[in-house]
């Protein structure tokens, strides 16, 4: 099909979306037609008589719940933000433009098949109807990035993979990280107080922009999946069906490598000859205050590893995973594969293809499987261990330059282990269930580090400490706020306190002593303990008397290395703590609070860092209070019975419109700790119907 042909059914199939009745009570839908129901919390449900139906339906449910921060999304990863908005977006054009994410969604559309491209089509199509029909939902200067191409979702998907990839492998200077992390489990029926499977999903990612997770059902032939996609993405990333579910984790995992160049006569020094650049002059706008655009030349220079940076007077290449085989393989097609899966073969056939270039996948079945499995493009390096990729790496020999991935086969995973179950909280592979079933030695010396964090140990902790775990307890564990540092350091710094400490030492040993070791809402003695942490890491230097060690990664790192330097810091951290709220033993929700909009809680949780599986990110605020802002983006709660007992949260909300009831109206269950049944037949979802769309085409 020509490309304008292709435009003109795009167009035709928007304008069959405008055909659209909103009916508040629940009406039978006919045999052709689509339609969204969506439920009290606002999550779409979407039953659609095709797959292009249903992918329609899930662009105008997107863009009505996301429309304003999807669109500058878009924008951002064609690399014209600036011609759009203005300078301070110039930078983030600069990076898109370099590393060709706008050239690389052509190919990739180009790449998929037929019925693929007829998805992205369709998801586009359904964006453009809601903006033409809804042109007061979108905000006028937004409007510039309409009409959204087939295209905008696989640059923004190029443009997610790269942010990952390049700020876990260290190789882009300046670019942020976004600071977020995952828990993941997967359970056996052996390990299950009920015999069947289960599988807790729950990524950590920051509550804005291409990190917001969208909850939503999508249902058509031959396909029944819920779950959560990217906002802007036209694809589940975690997700269950009827017959199995998966949660994805970051892992740690090197797929972006620094090449440091020998420049000579113009070019570059490779294997004891010059090799010139590879170069490209592009013109970026940029719109100025009086509305109009100046151009800015930029020039891309390559070499045989990829784009050339210069930084500090030091000239290197960037060599990346994934967006060369993105656009040959396909993403899209994959997640849609597994979402339609049914068993751990098909589900296993999606993922040889290898098309997500990194995440960890737990997994889990109503036949009882469980897997852990190291995803990723783990490229096939010739020499050196894990520290050393992660340094600048000569560029002017061919003895560092890979050009390959491992199989499927070589990656490292673990099915249906011993123990009945297994967990990641983004640690390396090796510590993914115990007794361990994976051996690093088995593996390549750059596969992935050593090293278990605490949150990881207090995750297998509770595995292992339980040996059945009922679909109640699934939850209350992964809402634990227990911090496992405190474990660790608590009685040798009480001790190292009522050795050194002042009077006001002192105080804080009374405080820390009846301190139930939580982060929950009415946990006295948290904050005081976590501002000690604090402290402590100004200082520097070693703070455990006994390092991590591999030989006993559950029960290392512990106790203090300099028990006087500890009781000064927490000496330091009382004062500080007085000054600010007038007592050391503050609760921690009245500090640390979910605030979205006008929704404000007592909040519960922390950093990961403390060895707290709950994790909340929370931001300095006003008044001496932090505001949440990062983790439990979304948390899934499975149990693989016939039918799937399943309970979530979208804990920020379904909607990132601040005028929407579902900006936020789901932070008063994660205040409770609570988790909200997630309804999937038309039986439930009609009980509890805010609103209907049919689609007429």
């Amino acid at each position: 099909m020509g490309s304008k042909k292709r435009f003109y059914l795009g167009s035709i199939l928007g304008l069959c979306l405008v055909l659209l009745l909103s009916v508040p009570s629940p009406i039978a839908a006919t045999k052709q037609s689509t339609e969204i129901l969506w439920d009290s919390w606002g999550v779409p449900h979407i039953f659609a008589k095709d797959r292009e139906g249903m992918f329609r339906a899930f662009g105008w449910a997107q863009m009505q719940s996301h429309g304003n921060e999807i669109l500058r999304l878009y924008g951002t990863a064609r690399g014209r933000g600036a011609e759009y908005w203005g300078e301070k977006y110039l930078e983030s054009d600069r990076l898109a433009n370099s590393m060709g994410f706008p050239e690389s969604a052509k190919q990739a559309y180009a790449a998929q098949t037929e019925e693929g491209k007829n998805y992205l089509d369709a998801f586009a199509a359904g964006m453009n109807a809601y903006a033409e029909k809804h042109p007061d939902r979108i905000s006028e200067e937004l409007k510039k990035v309409l009409p959204v191409k087939a295209t905008d979702s696989l640059a923004l998907a190029d443009r997610l993979l790269f942010s990952f990839l390049a700020v876990y492998g260290k190789c882009y200077p300046g670019l942020a990280g976004n600071n977020g992390g995952s828990n993941a489990w997967a359970i056996a029926p052996k390990h299950s107080a009920s015999g069947r499977a289960m599988l807790l999903a729950n990524p950590h990612l920051p509550w804005s922009g291409s990190n917001i997770l969208y909850e939503t059902q999508l249902v058509a032939p031959g396909i029944d999946a819920y779950g959560v996609a990217p906002v802007g993405i036209p694809a589940l990333v975690i997700a269950f069906n009827d017959y199995l579910g998966w949660a994805t984790t970051y892992n740690t995992f090197d797929g972006c490598d620094r090449y440091q160049l020998k420049l000579a006569d113009g070019g570059y020094l490779f294997d004891g000859r010059v090799r010139p650049f590879e170069t490209e002059s592009k013109t970026l706008k940029v719109l100025q205050n009086d509305g109009s655009l100046r151009e800015e030349k930029l020039k891309v220079r390559r070499s045989i590893q990829g784009v050339v940076l210069e930084r500090e007077g030091v000239t290197f290449a960037i060599r990346i995973v994934g967006l060369d085989r993105f656009a040959a393989w396909g993403l899209m097609q994959q997640y849609w594969d597994m979402m339609a899966a049914k068993n751990l073969r098909q589900f296993q056939t999606a993922l040889k293809r290898l098309q997500m270039p990194f995440t960890n996948i737990l997994y889990g079945d109503r036949n009882g499987h469980i897997m852990y499995l190291f995803n990723g493009q783990l490229p096939v390096r010739s020499q050196g261990d894990w520290n050393y990729w992660q340094g600048i790496v000569p560029g002017d020999t061919s003895k560092t330059l890979w050009t390959k991935i491992h199989p499927y086969s070589e990656l490292p995973k673990v099915i249906d282990p011993p123990s009945g179950w297994v967990q990641n909280a983004n640690d390396p592979p090796w510590t993914s269930t115990f007794p361990q079933q994976l051996n690093s030695k088995d593996f390549p010396p750059y596969t992935a580090p050593q090293g278990m964090s605490l949150r990881a140990q207090r995750s297998a902790r509770m595995l292992a400490e339980d040996r059945k775990i009922s679909f109640e307890e699934l939850i209350e564990d992964k809402y634990s706020t227990r911090m496992e540092l405190a474990d660790r350091l608590l009685d040798d710094l009480i001790a190292a306190a009522n050795q050194y400490g002042s009077l006001l030492t002192r105080q804080a040993v009374s405080v820390l002593t009846n301190w139930d070791r939580k982060t929950d809402a009415d946990s006295r003695g948290a904050l005081l303990f976590s501002m000690w942490w604090e402290e402590m890491g100004k200082q520097g230097g070693n703070i455990f008397a006994t390092p991590w060690d591999e030989k006993n990664p559950l029960t290392t790192p512990k106790g203090l290395a300099n028990p006087q330097a500890a009781a000064k810091a927490l000496e330091i951290a009382a004062t500080k703590i007085k000054s600010a709220y007038g007592t050391l033993d503050v609760p921690w929700g009245d500090v640390m609070r979910f605030v979205r909009g006008k929704v404000d809680f007592p909040g519960n949780g922390g950093n990961g860092n403390l060895g707290i599986f709950r994790v909340i990110g929370f931001f300095p605020g006003e008044e001496g209070r932090y505001i949440s802002g990062l983790g439990d983006s979304y948390i899934a709660a499975i149990e693989f019975s016939n039918p799937i007992r399943a309970k979530v949260l979208s804990t920020y909300g379904n909607s990132s419109r601040s005028d929407s009831p579902h900006y936020g109206d789901q932070l008063k269950l994660a205040a409770r700790k609570e988790l909200r049944p997630a309804w999937r037949s038309r039986g439930e979802i009609e009980a509890h119907l805010e609103s209907r769309q049919i689609f007429s085409e």
